[in-house]
């Protein structure tokens, strides 16, 4: 998959699992615990991750970083820029992105990606009323199965555990911003907390250009070109 779509896809998927719909928002969704109760932003605070691929145990773990860089207000709602970022040794480089999202109803306002040597650009965000209800359904699949006090490069954390439907873990921290997550284990491999971040800074920079699918279909092509040309 080319890089730029996985990073879209890496944003989505973290907000997903994390965010109830709008929709969601106006029902009382605190009758019993919701994964969406994680996600406590701090500017400047962030976690840098470690994931482990299960199908390739022996391949160097990869680096993740989540972070909040910024904070706006938006209709009235304060709103914060998230940042993640990816390393990306094909594109000889970390890919990063952001997005705006406000903060008690988190609805997602703005997208910007850069992907390494290119100017960062804008991406168009109109999800369809499918992926919104997918989006509540993923977060009523998430139960809490209790309080458990784990261990991770990082350091010591006293944690909610939580359960998917899916099998999937996660392990959380109230001491972990943006989305409390310390541990977390999935069908196709294990993410670790390895360091906290308190001086996160924004790393896109340069002017921003409004997205242009003839553009990002051409960058694409050329990723998938480098990794074709690049040994295993």
């Amino acid at each position: 998959m080319p890089r730029i779509s996985s990073m879209l896809f890496c944003i989505g998927a973290v907000l997903c699992c994390c965010a109830p719909s709008r929709a969601q928002m106006g029902m009382n969704i605190f009758q019993k615990p919701t994964i969406a109760s994680v996600f406590h932003p701090v500017v400047g605070g962030g976690a840098v991750y470690q994931n482990t691929r299960r199908d390739a145990p022996n391949d160097p773990p990869s680096s993740e970083e989540m972070s909040v860089v910024a904070k706006e207000t938006v209709d009235g709602k304060d709103a914060y820029w998230l940042e993640f970022s990816r390393e990306d040794k094909r594109a000889g480089g970390t890919t990063y992105a952001k997005a705006l999202v406000s903060k008690d109803d988190f609805e997602f306002h703005r997208m910007i990606v850069q992907s390494p040597g290119k100017q960062a650009m804008e991406m168009p965000f109109h999800p369809s009323p499918k992926a919104q209800d997918s989006i509540t359904k993923n977060v009523g699949n998430w139960h809490v199965v209790g309080a458990e006090s784990i261990t991770v490069p990082a350091g010591t954390f006293s944690c909610q555990h939580w359960k998917n439907d899916s099998g999937s873990e996660i392990w959380t921290s109230d001491q972990v911003t943006p989305f409390g997550a310390v541990k977390e284990v999935t069908g196709t491999g294990t993410k670790v907390l390895v360091k906290l971040l308190t001086d996160a800074q924004d790393h896109i920079t340069g002017p921003v250009k409004t997205f242009d699918p003839q553009e990002m279909q051409r960058q694409m092509m050329e990723q998938m070109q480098k990794q074709k040309q690049t040994p295993n």
